[in-house]
């Protein structure tokens, strides 16, 4: 379906690589189950996973110059990512006390004016286990199909 230029890839690619570092900046601070991540930008958006998802989807879109995929991406973000955020602050809420001062003081999905981004520090070793480095490869190679369509009708 994807219909990419140089320029649209110029103009999309950037917007991915933020997301990517909004979920790898997200993964660094992430202990699944273990504590209630605050810090980093868990202290500006509740759900910066997610929202970095969407840039990324936001940035392959533009790339591929597809309003058909803009159309699906908001479909599947609605239908799939809306309902598993809801589902995890539900998760989140009976395990940890402290998460409904915290879902008060932080927006879903929005970002709040920046502040103390806490003490938390951002660590490689979740990063890893956090497997973050998976999205970055599939950008990579969506990228890579991106350049070879773009070749090819050169």
């Amino acid at each position: 379906m994807a219909a990419p230029t140089a320029r649209s890839l110029a103009i999309g690619a950037p917007i991915s690589i933020a997301g990517l570092a909004l979920r790898g900046w997200a993964a660094g601070h992430l202990a699944k189950n273990q504590r209630l991540a605050t810090g980093g930008p868990y202290a500006y958006t509740r759900n910066p996973l997610y929202l970095g998802t969407a840039l990324v989807a936001a940035g392959l879109v533009a790339a591929s110059r597809q309003a058909a995929l803009a159309v699906l991406f908001a479909a599947a973000f609605a239908l799939v990512y809306l309902p598993a955020i809801e589902l995890e602050e539900q998760h989140l809420r009976n395990l940890f006390p402290e998460y409904e001062e915290y879902a008060r003081r932080v927006p879903r999905l929005g970002s709040r004016i920046p502040g103390q981004a806490g003490a938390e520090i951002f660590r490689l070793a979740l990063y890893r286990k956090n497997e973050e480095y998976k999205a970055a490869v599939g950008f990579l190679a969506v990228v890579a199909l991106l350049i070879w369509k773009i070749t090819r009708r050169a």
